[in-house]
């Protein structure tokens, strides 16, 4: 019996309390998946201009070198980036009170390390839990494209025949 209360309680009060998180936080993944996989992108195409030009008169080391300090940096200031639009969604809505706090807020859930001193208001903290979901994606998109990068440079270093 208790168990059957507790979930018709769940069904019933649960999905509207957090509604609005759903309602900011879906849209928001969706736009920061898309926005981050737009700029991987946009370094692939670098990279691979790179491979092609640079390895010919510096080698294969430096093409190494550059294109993964290169993608890491330009990796960080996507993730970054993608920080700042939660960190915009959390001022928008109320749930956090300054820029300071909303930055450090994000980029701790978004990397889910969890230990800023900064909490989002009661009604708003599945919001939060949202993003270190999307954090997960964006990094996961990371390191995939850096790890298919490197595959890439080091394919090209010893062609097989």
């Amino acid at each position: 019996m208790i168990i059957a209360d507790s979930t018709l309680s769940l069904l019933t009060v649960a999905p509207f309390f957090w509604i609005s998180d759903w309602l900011w936080g879906l849209p928001l993944i969706v736009l920061t998946v898309v926005f981050h996989a737009f700029g991987l992108l946009l370094m692939n195409e670098k990279v691979e201009h790179l491979n092609k030009t640079v390895v010919e008169r510096h080698g294969y080391p430096v093409v190494f070198v550059l294109a993964v300090g290169g993608s890491a940096t330009w990796a960080a200031l996507l993730h970054g980036a993608e920080s700042v639009m939660w960190t915009a969604a959390y001022l928008f809505v109320g749930a956090l009170p300054d820029y300071h706090d909303a930055v450090l807020y994000s980029l701790s859930a978004m990397t889910t390390y969890g230990h800023e001193r900064a909490y989002l208001a009661d009604h708003w903290q599945l919001m939060g839990a949202l993003e270190a979901l999307n954090g997960m994606i964006l990094f996961g998109l990371t390191t995939a494209f850096l790890y298919g990068m490197i595959r890439e440079i080091l394919a090209e270093r010893h062609p097989s025949s």
